[in-house]
């Protein structure tokens, strides 16, 4: 059987309806809130976890209380960065609850998305690089950088979901920045 198409959400008004058909019980609306939420939650779970398992998980428990607290959204036009900083949470939460890995899986569908030619294996290594920077830094310091850089959430969003200020939200994120160049550089 083929799957129904969902229409996307194109504006604001609509995001502010759908919210409040949701909130209060409408399950069509919470379907098209996840379909056009619900890829943008799990890169950022997987940067702040690591593992796609526990990335798909974080993401199902942060639908699970987006649904319970959908009624509690005072502003329906930051619906994005209210489901992704849940999302991001959940994900730390579930992180400290599990055994932390030390091998990074590669699966097929990541090499494939490399792609190949001559430089495919340094570009591979430069990711496992990249991702094994990552997985040495601190959930919140992961999920920080997710919701900058995968999210696109600018430092007054990071600020809001962090609970920090705009300039030092920025201040920290250019310390990471720092650090993750200085490990990843090849001047050893």
């Amino acid at each position: 059987m083929d799957a129904i198409p969902v229409p996307a959400i194109t504006g604001q008004a609509d995001t502010a309806g759908l919210v409040s058909r949701a909130a209060a019980g409408d399950e069509v609306a919470f379907t098209r809130i996840v379909a056009a939420h619900h890829d943008g939650m799990i890169r950022v779970a997987f940067i702040v976890t690591g593992d796609r398992d526990l990335a798909d998980d974080a993401v199902a428990a942060a639908w699970s209380l987006a649904w319970r607290r959908l009624g509690s959204l005072r502003e329906p036009e930051r619906l994005r960065a209210w489901l992704v900083s849940i999302a991001a949470n959940e994900a730390r939460r579930l992180g400290r609850d599990r055994r932390r890995r030390n091998v990074v899986e590669i699966d097929i569908e990541t090499q494939v998305e490399l792609g190949g030619g001559a430089d495919h294996g340094r570009r591979t290594a430069g990711d496992l690089d990249l991702v094994n920077a990552l997985n040495r830094l601190p959930a919140e310091d992961r999920a920080l950088l997710a919701l900058r850089y995968v999210a696109g959430f600018d430092s007054f969003e990071l600020a809001r979901a962090t609970g920090r200020s705009a300039s030092g939200t920025r201040a920290r994120l250019g310390r990471l920045l720092a650090r993750l160049r200085t490990e990843l550089s090849d001047d050893d």
